[in-house]
């Protein structure tokens, strides 16, 4: 047997009756070759490991924007983790980790720089367009990569990425990777709010401490396990775990995520979003030739969506910098 075949042959064997088989998979858009050594969904999170857009994301705001500090999470580090945290359940559960390992490395492919705040900026310039960083991962993986062509993932994955935030996922896997997202962010955002100096240890509710924790690494040993023990055909916690995740949820976006000290430079950031929109909808030639093709086809202000949504926090700022700063004149 071919490796592939032996770790389909494996699936049908080891993974629960809950579980997505790579052999079930409704496929891909444009039809592939099998290849002899991975299933597609292992070659799907491949395919997004190599990508630009992955690569970029180390570059893109997670909760503070331009940190000093290196240790500081950046969007790269947060899918990392989210990673983690969703194979760990996935396996517990005997779900399909490669398909969910892939939905998790792709899941915010499509974030803007400046994270959340240039995320609402666009959806303010393109409301038409419905702009949302889920939407446009999946926008990443079929329209931008590979100059234009894609990454043809399969439908499962591209499912998973498209739900991780507000819906439900056609597939288990897909929704532990919704679940994970939450505990990564509301958990590592503690640790860089209490770094940064906007939180102290002792702010966060103790109810919450009481029932999940009072560390990082015992709050999400805690949520996992609740997921594992009370999840079959559902994901879900027990009542009084998720009592307590909502209850630090609330607390979070209270005191952190629109917290002042987090918002001071926000405006500045929105204001690059705004100023770099406006420039391109009346400067279309000075676009890349890919998202030029793609004013053609689609209309000019989604091409300068794409472009924006594309950029890192450090090159949207470069390229502000640019247009809006005069440069220094030397006379020799």
């Amino acid at each position: 047997m071919l490796p592939r075949e032996l770790t389909q042959e494996n699936e049908k064997k080891v993974l629960s009756e809950y579980a997505c088989l790579c052999v079930n998979s409704k496929g891909r858009e444009i039809f592939e070759k099998p290849c002899d050594i991975r299933t597609d969904f292992q070659r799907d999170r491949d395919r997004i490991i190599h990508c630009n857009a992955f690569r970029r994301l180390k570059h893109k705001t997670q909760v503070f924007l331009i940190p000093k500090s290196d240790h500081y999470r950046t969007r790269l580090t947060h899918t990392l983790e989210v990673s983690q945290i969703a194979r760990t359940i996935a396996r517990a559960l005997r779900l399909n980790e490669d398909l969910t390992e892939a939905i998790a490395l792709g899941h915010d492919l499509g974030h803007t720089p400046f994270g959340h705040d240039g995320e609402r900026m666009l959806q303010k310039l393109y409301p038409e367009g419905d702009f949302r960083h889920y939407k446009q991962s999946v926008r990443v993986v079929e329209k931008i990569e590979r100059d234009g062509q894609g990454l043809n993932l399969t439908w499962e994955v591209k499912n998973g990425i498209l739900c991780h935030t507000n819906m439900t996922a056609a597939t288990l896997e897909g929704v532990v990777v919704k679940f994970a997202d939450k505990i990564a962010y509301l958990n590592h955002d503690i640790e860089d709010a209490v770094r940064g100096g906007v939180l102290a240890p002792d702010d966060i509710p103790r109810d919450v401490i009481r029932i999940l924790g009072d560390s990082k690494s015992r709050r999400i040993t805690t949520l996992v396990t609740s997921i594992i023990n009370s999840s079959s055909d559902e994901i879900k916690y027990a009542p009084e775990i998720q009592e307590a995740h909502d209850e630090l949820r609330k607390f979070m976006f209270n005191n952190v995520y629109y917290a002042e000290v987090t918002n001071r430079e926000k405006d500045k950031a929105c204001h690059i979003i705004d100023y770099l929109f406006h420039h391109y909808i009346e400067n279309k030639d000075a676009m890349p030739e890919l998202y030029r093709r793609i004013a053609e086809e689609d209309g000019l202000e989604t091409a300068v969506c794409d472009f924006i949504s594309c950029m890192t926090d450090e090159y949207a700022i470069d390229l502000f910098k640019e247009l809006c700063i005069p440069k220094q004149w030397i006379r020799i």
